[in-house]
């Protein structure tokens, strides 16, 4: 298991085309092609993630189901994404549609949370980049749909991610991109905002 460093940036619509000009000036190197990426979040009765996740308590958990449409690669990635004191780290597990679909027919039973439960997809394209063993996502055209209901909320914010190894120091980060930092979390956005 490997901590690493995740900041996140706030970039307006109206600016984004400044951050990808910062990109291109400090050489950034493109890492891939961007691609959808489809998440499916599950959370128990009392979202008691969402909740942790919101207060900002550790250790708290993130589950979900990852997958990448629109894309050669036609895999389910079943995800825990655990914050802690030491840091943040994320398990990852290759599943097949069978197992899909009894998680999302029947939720995952979690050893802190009890019995989690499909909650909400967000979808966005994804854009990746690499630079000084930083590497940058950046996520448009983020959608937040309600696994019940189907209630869907477009968003037009840009949100940047910064990765790192947890030996990088986090001033040296914010001087090297000089953009508004946030907190942010896709799944807790989309409790908040879609009902």
């Amino acid at each position: 298991m490997s901590f690493r460093i995740e900041d996140k940036l706030y970039i307006r619509p109206e600016n984004l085309f400044q951050f990808y000009s910062f990109l291109n000036k400090n050489f950034i190197k493109k890492l891939y092609e961007p691609r959808i990426i489809k998440s499916l979040y599950f959370d128990n009765l009392k979202l008691e993630m969402y909740k942790d996740s919101i207060e900002g308590s550790v250790p708290r958990k993130k589950i979900r189901i990852r997958e990448y449409p629109n894309s050669n690669d036609d895999k389910y990635y079943f995800e825990i994404k655990t914050s802690s004191v030491e840091g943040r780290f994320k398990t990852r597990e290759i599943i097949d549609k069978e197992k899909n679909n009894f998680i999302v027919n029947f939720g995952y039973l979690d050893k802190d949370y009890g019995t989690c439960l499909p909650n909400f997809f967000v979808s966005y394209k994804r854009e990746y980049f690499l630079f000084d063993n930083v590497r940058i996502s950046i996520d448009t055209d983020i959608n937040y749909i309600n696994f019940l209901t189907n209630k869907i909320y477009k968003d037009n914010k840009a949100i940047v991610e910064l990765k790192t190894s947890i030996n990088k120091n986090s001033d040296d980060l914010a001087k090297m991109f000089p953009f508004q930092k946030i907190r942010f979390s896709k799944y807790c956005f989309a409790v908040y905002n879609v009902n």
